[in-house]
């Protein structure tokens, strides 16, 4: 699993927390310095049911950044894929990707239905 993380975010200190906790193996990366490939922001997107808008920080100040707001409207899946392929602070996070979780955000609730669905934990 890679587990893509702000270093000052506070909901990624508790998800990490979380994952160790559970002993599980994951690969940290900042997603400022390292943001996830557009392979994997596709998957993410798949599991948001296409809804781009859930692969966004919203509360982040680049979000509301007024250039940033005035394009989003009128840029295709691709283009807003390769925007957060390049600009990792705009994407929200924690985000958690490996085989069969696409989490994005830290609810503990949703993060143990997810791994229970596939590993029993």
């Amino acid at each position: 699993m890679r587990f893509y993380q702000y270093e000052k975010c506070e909901s990624c200190h508790k998800a990490k927390k979380w994952l160790d906790e559970k002993g599980l193996s994951f690969e940290s990366l900042s997603i400022r310095e390292k943001p996830p490939t557009k392979k994997e922001l596709k998957a993410m997107l798949a599991s948001h049911e296409g809804q781009t808008k859930k692969l966004f920080n919203t509360s982040g100040k680049d979000y509301r950044d007024p250039e940033i707001k005035s394009i989003l409207p009128t840029m295709s899946e691709d283009e807003i894929i390769s925007l957060l392929a390049f600009r990792g602070n705009l994407i929200k996070r924690p985000f958690l990707i490996g085989d069969g979780i696409h989490l994005q955000g830290f609810k503990p609730e949703l993060w143990n239905e997810a791994f229970e669905k596939i590993t029993g934990l």
